[in-house]
């Protein structure tokens, strides 16, 4: 079983993973639906969440 700290990634990570930029991960984040969650001043990303937003399609919408 995979703890919680070992699921949330920052933009720079989530950028990485899925292979776009960093402006492009904020840009998703004011356009559109993907699953970010602001914790304090920092967004944060679940590699599952993500991982189910680009199978869904959705990331190929921008």
């Amino acid at each position: 079983m995979e703890t919680i700290n070992d699921n949330w990634i920052g933009i720079e990570e989530a950028a990485k993973y899925m292979g776009v930029t960093k402006e492009t991960i904020r840009n998703w984040i004011k356009k559109t639906d993907i699953p970010a969650h602001k914790i304090g001043k920092l967004w944060k990303f679940q590699k599952s969440e993500l991982e189910k937003w680009i199978k869904s399609g959705k990331s190929a919408l921008e």
